[in-house]
Parts: structure tokens; sequence; C-alpha cells
């Protein structure tokens, strides 16, 4: 069974995208790079098989920066909307900002990772697991 497609979009509209569902997960990432480049505690963001995901409009507005030397973080060169997350870790799925989608996706967040990163002036009190350590998706041992 085929689910319908998601759309999102950066702040300004110039960029445009749809994902086609199944997502392979839906988490909060705590690591200081995504609070860093988003301005927040931290970023939900789920992720999706890289064939599953096309700009439709405004590909040519799409900015690349080398965030780390495995990674690289597409944003809207207009706006600055962070939109898109790639690593070599992980060459075959792409992570896209759940804050960025137009309508719901098919899972809601499952995890905190990266979590011994924390922001401590953030409640997290959700029953979510909580991982981290140095992938930051290894259980974190209380």
């Amino acid at each position: 069974m085929s689910e319908a497609p998601v759309f999102g979009a950066c702040l300004c509209g110039t960029v445009r995208f749809r994902v086609e569902l199944p997502t392979l997960f839906c988490g909060h990432c705590h690591c200081t790079q995504c609070q860093r480049n988003h301005g927040a505690a931290y970023v939900t963001w789920f992720g999706v098989d890289r064939n599953q995901v096309e700009v439709t409009e405004g590909g040519n507005h799409l900015t690349r920066f080398d965030s780390s030397d495995h990674g690289t973080r597409s944003f809207c060169h207009r706006c600055g909307t962070s939109l898109f997350c790639e690593s070599t870790n992980h060459a075959d799925h792409i992570d896209i900002p759940l804050a960025n989608m137009e309508s719901e996706i098919d899972l809601k967040p499952q995890m905190h990772f990266f979590f011994d990163s924390h922001r401590e002036w953030v409640s997290h009190e959700d029953g979510l697991p909580r991982l981290g350590g140095e992938t930051g998706a290894e259980p974190i041992k209380d």
C-alpha cells in the first residue's frame, strides 16, 4: 500500500520538496551542530531513503555546507532555512527537519539522539528513549 507524498518548504517558500513515505525514523537530535545550526535546544529530524526525496522548486537556491568530515547540511541561500542533512555514515538516506513539513508524516518522534549534549534548560519528560555516546544512538546507562 502506497502512502500519499508529503510536502515541505523553506521559510521563504523558494525551495519546495516532496517526500514519499514511509519514513525510516523520527527523533529529536541534541548534538551541538544541530543546536548551533538551528539556534535551538534540539531539532526533530526524520529520515527517508534518498530516492524518496525530490526538490520540486528552487533547487538552484540550495547551498551545501560541509558541517563535518562525514556530513553536509543544505539550506536555502535566500532565507537560510536548514533543509537537509546528509552523512557518509548513512549514505543511503537523507534527514529532514520535521518542522519544515506542511503536513504530518507517518511517525511521531521516537527517541532523543545525542542526548548527552542536551541543554539543561529544556525539560524532556516525554518518556522517549535517550540515546548518546560517540554515535549518538547508543543507550545511555543511568
